[in-house]
């Protein structure tokens, strides 16, 4: 199965004496759904920052077997799309998101039709299409979640999603249907989604989405079992 990430030797620092996780060595395979553990403060989210190139790490990421300087930073991250807990520190509004990521070089699909997809997306979710043209932060926490998951979905070119806490803020009802259909698109063969890295702190959760699990620390990281039920 094909190594999509391959993390070696991970390491972040939030200064020279304060060392949030090291020797950190993982890789994300086709079909991976990872689900990441740990302590609060371990740097789970900052993990996930390092693997989308929005934080400075030492080691080395790997994109299928290159390091991300050859494709470029901008083409890797229509890649490998990182999808924020809070939403709302966005600048302007949803559509104007849209509108600016697809306006990147990097992209090739039209806005028109990104927005669109995104919009379908989000509405079987609950969300009215009036919120697309909402700021940010006068969003509910859920409309805000839901909202920045279908623009992730619309724009239907990354190979990887790092989700940090999708859900944290819907209801039982959103999160199942949110699940179901990031589960159903990975399965698909249309699509061109190939794994995930997803944190949570429900255990619930991690047993519906996911087939590895991985514990990081500030020492480095290793594979736990799968959940098993109460």
């Amino acid at each position: 199965m094909a190594k999509l990430i391959e993390a070696r030797n991970v390491a972040c620092k939030k200064d020279k004496e304060h060392i949030i996780f090291s020797r950190l060595n993982f890789d994300v395979n086709e079909r991976d759904i990872i689900v990441l553990q740990g302590k609060s403060g371990a740097g789970k989210t900052t993990l996930l920052k390092c693997i989308a190139h929005l934080n400075v790490y030492d080691g080395e990421i790997l994109y299928r077997g290159r390091c991300t300087m050859f494709l470029g930073v901008p083409a890797f991250r229509t890649r490998v799309f990182y999808v924020p807990q809070r939403p709302a520190l966005l600048p302007g509004t949803p559509r104007n998101f849209m509108a600016t990521v697809t306006s990147f070089q990097s992209r090739k699909s039209t806005s028109e039709s990104d927005l669109a997809l995104a919009m379908e997306i989000s509405r079987g979710w609950g969300v009215d299409d009036e919120l697309w043209d909402r700021n940010w932060t006068s969003l509910s926490g859920g409309e805000a979640q839901r909202i920045a998951l279908a623009a992730a979905m619309g724009l239907n070119t990354a190979e990887v999603l790092l989700l940090d806490e999708p859900t944290s803020a819907l209801d039982q009802h959103s999160t199942k249907l949110v699940e179901e259909f990031i589960l159903n698109d990975l399965r698909s063969q249309q699509s061109g989604l190939k794994a995930i890295v997803w944190i949570t702190h429900s255990e619930e959760q991690a047993r519906r989405v996911g087939n590895r699990f991985l514990q990081i620390s500030a020492s480095g990281c290793e594979e736990e079992p799968l959940i098993p039920e109460p």
